[in-house]
């Protein structure tokens, strides 16, 4: 048989990510390629009689087709506590329960973009975004991150010159993959300039509830009286990832628009998965349960990143602190072959790191840099792996 694929997914690549999973199912393999939440942190309790009481009081309900725009409790729920606890959402905005937060990347990019429509967006940025505004056929501009965000005088070139641009995408808080987090003042600017240029802007804030360091910044949609920026957030960091429950915040218009496309996708997010997060949220404090998180990742960050100083800062590895989220972005001394470090790391040294090359807008740019996660392994395992990276540095 011959295959005849749809041009825009023939140039599509797996995710280099999920490619590196299949090295790192070795159990011999020190992963530390995923975004996975720490262990630990699973509220596994809480969601076992959660769920009992749900299906002691209304199977029915749980287990029946339900409504596109998500599970109506939820959604009112999510109306409030964005408003009182991070100043989200003007009279105009509207809530969509989605499944995941990805897939808000994945909505936004087929309601907005015709085929080869611009999106600017973070160089680097999430591979998983990325993926789904190339798959719409959309064409990447990256524009370069700089120790407080996005470059503005970069932002504003690509705008110049990009002028069916349909939305900037930005993740300000602990960015994934670097982990900087964009400073107040330059997320004024990017709104700005948003309004100046008349383009939307897709605000991705999955880490912002995981900040263990530092102050927290507003959010570009708590500046959005122009109804210009849609929000995605997501419960797959602070309750658990395999529900897939993420939302978007947006301006009523726009939601109409989401809602259309997600019915011809999966007609509406699991139900059961809604009333879990709806009910941890209500019925436990879920205050508490974020400090417990941040507590977590306190002490796993700090770990990595002193393990980072002891054993591979002197060798010529720098990376980025972080204030908070799941990774860590290191950069190889000038001369290594970031490829060939990757690749020698997980069948070498049996240890599994991203190649900073995954992260770019630019499939055809390089990078001297890659990510790894603390939050998913033990803490000897962390160990274990950042030791082996040294050695195979002694050996480069």
């Amino acid at each position: 048989m011959d295959y005849r694929f749809s041009k825009r997914f023939l140039n599509l690549k797996p995710s280099a990510i999920r490619e590196i999973f299949k090295y790192a199912a070795d159990p011999e393999v020190v992963s530390l390629s995923a975004g996975n939440p720490a262990p630990e942190a699973f509220p596994i309790e809480q969601i076992r009689k959660i769920c009992s009481d749900i299906f002691g009081a209304v199977p029915i309900e749980a287990l029946q087709y339900n409504i596109t725009e998500g599970y109506a409790p939820l959604r009112l729920y999510l109306r409030k506590y964005l408003k009182d606890n991070q100043g989200l959402g003007f009279d105009f905005d509207d809530v969509l329960i989605t499944s995941g937060g990805q897939q808000v990347m994945e909505l936004t990019a087929k309601i907005l973009c015709d085929e080869g429509d611009k999106v600017i967006c973070e160089n680097p940025s999430f591979i998983g975004s990325l993926n789904s505004f190339r798959s719409i056929g959309a064409k990447l501009v990256g524009v370069d991150i700089e120790a407080d965000g996005i470059s503005l005088q970069g932002l504003e070139k690509s705008l110049k010159e990009n002028k069916n641009a349909k939305f900037i995408y930005t993740i300000p808080n602990f960015q994934n993959p670097t982990g900087i987090t964009m400073s107040f003042e330059k997320r004024k600017a990017v709104y700005e300039l948003a309004c100046k240029y008349n383009v939307l802007i897709l605000e991705d804030n999955p880490y912002g509830e995981l900040r263990f360091k530092g102050e927290s910044i507003p959010s570009i949609k708590s500046l959005d009286s122009r109804g210009i920026v849609i929000y995605a957030g997501s419960f797959s960091k602070v309750i658990s990832p395999g529900l897939r429950v993420g939302y978007a915040l947006a301006p009523n218009e726009i939601v109409k628009k989401l809602v259309v496309a997600k019915q011809g996708e999966d007609v509406h997010t699991n139900i059961l998965a809604q009333m879990i997060c709806h009910r941890f949220l209500t019925e436990y404090d879920f205050s508490e349960h974020l400090g417990r998180l941040r507590e977590i990742y306190r002490r796993k960050a700090n770990l990595a990143q002193n393990l980072l100083d002891e054993y591979l800062v002197l060798k010529g590895i720098s990376y980025y602190p972080v204030q908070g989220g799941l990774f860590l972005w290191c950069v190889l001394p000038s001369g290594i072959d970031m490829p060939s470090f990757c690749k020698r790391a997980v069948l070498d040294y049996k240890v599994a790191v991203v190649p900073g090359s995954a992260f770019l807008p630019d499939e055809n740019a390089s990078s001297n840099c890659f990510r790894i996660n603390y939050s998913t392994v033990s803490d000897e395992a962390l160990e274990r792996g950042i030791k082996k990276l040294s050695e195979l540095m002694d050996n480069i």
